[in-house]
């Protein structure tokens, strides 16, 4: 397996790649800012699509559209987290317009095959160049590094954000930097798993380890550890059954380590309570 080139560096890129989402996911789970990074999904896939239609580089796209929505995201406050309806309503036209650019790009003579549509929607990690990994991994060892940075006081500041404010954390820059670094890694790890398996490699193994961990920091490096697993799972079985993509067996695993980590939880509690009433 190893010794074609297109799966080292599937493997090196989906690596970095799958702990930043780990990470990232960790805290968006935290938050209760799931829906956030659905979204991010939708705007990565209307970036991509945009550079595309105008004949630009589709990762230009990407980091620009998923970090300027983080940005008005973090601009809106918690008024984006109330606000479900309107929030919803233009994520939908977000996506219109990115069906509207894939036609746009499908009609020119660059995307009359429309592999380039295909690409961000589902992903092409077994695709990357080797430059393409060394993006990869650039990227994602800063959004870890900003992370871990700010992770103390994010983590504060998630928990209890009026006692956090009063302490002196500036908690709405906490904020918007987290999801300007949410926005970075997703738009990295649209090309590997794509736009719309995206949020199962983000939220799956960062909710798994929520559950099968209480200790913040162990929780945190659990998250990392099964979102990276979870790609090394998937590679693994696309390369062994050619006919599965490899996005859809990374995000089929991360999943299935989700339903077992719930329902492990769920025995665990079931056992605690009734050694309580016996006792």
């Amino acid at each position: 397996m190893f010794a074609h080139e297109f799966m080292r560096n599937a493997f090196v890129a989906g690596t970095f790649t799958g702990a930043a989402c780990g990470l990232v996911g960790w805290f968006l789970v935290l938050r209760a800012q799931v829906f956030a990074g659905d979204a991010l999904s939708h705007v990565a896939f209307t970036g991509a699509l945009a550079a595309a239609a105008f004949g630009i580089d589709v990762r230009i796209g990407l980091f620009v559209a998923t970090i300027v929505v983080a940005l008005g995201m973090g601009g809106l406050g918690e008024r984006a987290k109330a606000d479900d309806v309107t929030i919803g309503t233009v994520f939908a036209w977000i996506l219109g317009l990115g069906a509207l650019f894939m036609a746009i790009f499908s009609r020119s003579g660059a995307g009359a095959d429309g592999a380039a549509a295909i690409h961000v929607l589902f992903g092409s990690i077994l695709g990357l160049s080797a430059t393409d990994t060394w993006i990869a991994v650039g990227v994602s060892l800063a959004a870890m590094g900003a992370l871990l940075a700010i992770g103390r006081p994010l983590i504060f500041a998630s928990l209890d954000p009026a006692v956090a404010a009063a302490q002196g954390v500036r908690v709405g820059l906490l904020g918007l930097t987290f999801l300007v670094i949410l926005g970075a890694t997703a738009a990295e790890a649209t090309q590997a798993v794509g736009a719309l398996l995206l949020l199962g490699l983000v939220a799956a193994p960062a909710a798994a380890a929520h559950r099968l961990a209480r200790n913040p920091y162990r929780s945190l490096a659990l998250a990392a550890a099964l979102a990276v697993a979870g790609v090394w799972g998937g590679l693994a079985f696309a390369y062994a059954v050619p006919r599965v993509p490899p996005s859809t067996a990374i995000i089929v695993l991360a999943s299935l380590v989700y339903l077992a980590a719930a329902g492990m939880d769920a025995g665990f509690r079931g056992e605690r309570i009734r050694r309580a009433r016996e006792a």
